[in-house]
């Protein structure tokens, strides 16, 4: 284990450096790279603050589902395959919340400025 800045620090201080005191000095296609590039940084930033607890109720959810164990990516291979095999479809108990859930996770960290997802935050969901 390394020792402070944490991962999550380090990538939100460059992002705050790039967008303070980088931005104001370029313009036009470099500019926009620059932001691209920002943006990139918030997003491996949010992965890291949410991907534990985000992988670990999504494993829960995939256990309830599917009665048996594994790693996040060992289960959503086996609801897949059940899924394109017919076993599990949207009138299985339990699997429209875990892809409701699932996706709202995803957008916290891919697109947590969009509308919908703001909205449904909004309402509770």
């Amino acid at each position: 284990m390394q020792d402070e800045p944490t991962p999550i620090e380090l990538t939100k201080a460059v992002a705050d450096f790039l967008r303070s005191d980088i931005t104001p000095l370029i313009s036009g296609h470099q500019a926009f790279k620059l932001r691209v590039a920002i943006n990139i940084l918030e997003l491996v930033t949010r992965q890291l603050t949410r991907e534990k607890e985000s992988d670990a109720a999504e494993v829960e959810r995939l256990r309830t589902l599917l009665g048996i164990d594994g790693s996040v990516t060992e289960l959503n291979r086996a609801l897949a395959e059940r899924i394109a095999q017919g076993e599990v479809d949207l009138t299985t108990p339990g699997l429209a919340e875990h892809l409701w859930a699932t996706t709202m996770d995803k957008l916290a960290v891919d697109q947590p400025n969009y509308a919908s997802y703001k909205r449904e935050l909004s309402r509770g969901g």
